[in-house]
């Protein structure tokens, strides 16, 4: 099924336009998060904390409103989460303010992250649904396409509102579009509206269901190993403000991979596919450890973004494959799998870039993809 196929179906543009709304918070958060409570605190490793308490709310919180999903529908769940993540984040703004216990904010962090909607868990499941019985590259492409563009603009965003008025303001008001957006979104769906009685399962029923997320552990360890190697080797480089440059190709890479990866019709399944995609993206990573200058940097930043996002438009097709009547959950699975591989990643990258240098985290982060490789390689022979 191509783009423009998809495009065409009832619903998908306004969907794609305000789950891109919806999803402004997922960068903002963390970093606004951080932001707010140093400012009113005076303390960086309460902020660290905080933020890591968001984190650890929505790696909690996905599986859940997965199965929530799958049980009762996407609308009651985003509606639902779309007001706590909102109300959360404001409460917590209240809460920074100087001599005020630190406690609130840490909980108030965590409730926001386990509140943070699932609207790119909606769309794989609408526009799954949407294209049935076809190919559901492009659908899957097209998500990770929205979310990749709202995790770009997002912190751009956040940055300019800054600029014009306070950190506390800008979390805000970013917030409330998103909350906005979300429960648009929510209004905007047609899968809840269809009468359509669902088949509940478990998500891991299949045990090639628990590899994937092996898979998808270790991918998330390579995002991990390069959210840390970007800004500790432009602080090596003296030139600190190039992280935001590193991390824009990395980005564009990404959304340009997933344009062209659901582009076209493949042929090979999706094991196939999958095994050679982190195997590329192994190999994409491991001369970053040797390059010099930064803007042949950025170009090779750039060819592995081209594979990051398609490889995890194919372990979303094989979620349909292995976990078909618990999608949403075994979605959730996903999500939570990425967050916990990124989590561990960093703090490897962080270990041996302290100890062998700026390109070392770039090695770590190449070493989680071959290593999903060949994990990914013993689906080729599993069944379930």
């Amino acid at each position: 099924m191509s783009y423009r196929e998809m495009l065409r179906l009832p619903g998908v543009r306004a969907q794609a336009v305000l789950g891109f709304l919806a999803q402004l918070t997922q960068q903002v958060a963390p970093v606004g998060i951080v932001l707010v409570v140093q400012d009113a605190s005076g303390s960086l490793a309460l902020a660290g904390v905080t933020a890591a308490a968001f984190s650890v709310g929505a790696g909690m919180g996905r599986p859940v409103q997965g199965r929530l999903m799958d049980r009762h529908g996407a609308r009651a769940v985003l509606t639902g989460t779309a007001l706590l993540h909102v109300a959360a984040l404001l409460a917590l703004l209240a809460c920074a303010r100087p001599g005020l216990p630190w406690w609130p904010m840490v909980a108030l962090a965590w409730l926001a992250g386990l509140g943070l909607p699932p609207v790119s868990v909606s769309m794989r499941i609408e526009w799954g649904r949407g294209a049935a019985g076809r190919d559901r590259t492009a659908a899957y492409s097209l998500v990770y396409l929205v979310q990749e563009l709202a995790m770009l603009t997002g912190p751009l965003v956040f940055g300019l509102l800054i600029v014009v008025a306070s950190a506390s303001l800008a979390l805000g008001a970013v917030a409330a579009a998103a909350g906005a957006g979300t429960l648009a979104f929510a209004r905007a769906l047609l899968a809840d509206a269809d009468g359509h009685t669902r088949e509940r399962g478990r998500a891991f029923a299949d045990r090639r269901m628990l590899v994937l997320m092996g898979v998808v552990l270790l991918h998330g360890g390579t995002f991990g190993a390069l959210q840390v190697g970007l800004p500790a080797l432009a602080t090596a480089r003296d030139v600190p403000a190039a992280t935001g440059l590193l991390v824009a190709a990395l980005s564009v890479g990404g959304i340009a991979g997933a344009a062209t990866y659901g582009a076209r019709s493949w042929r090979s399944p999706a094991q196939v596919r999958l095994v050679g995609l982190m195997l590329l993206l192994g190999l994409a990573l491991a001369p970053l450890a040797l390059v010099g200058p930064l803007p042949v940097f950025c170009v090779v930043l750039f060819l592995g973004g081209l594979v990051l996002n398609p490889a995890l438009t194919t372990s979303s097709l094989l979620v349909d494959e292995y976990a078909p009547t618990a999608q949403a959950e075994a979605f959730g699975w996903v999500s939570t799998g990425l967050g916990t591989g990124a989590a561990a990643g960093s703090a490897v990258a962080g270990v041996v870039g302290e100890r062998f240098g700026p390109g070392a985290p770039f090695l770590a982060g190449a070493a989680f993809a071959l290593l999903g490789a060949l994990s990914a390689a013993s689906l080729l022979r599993r069944r379930a």
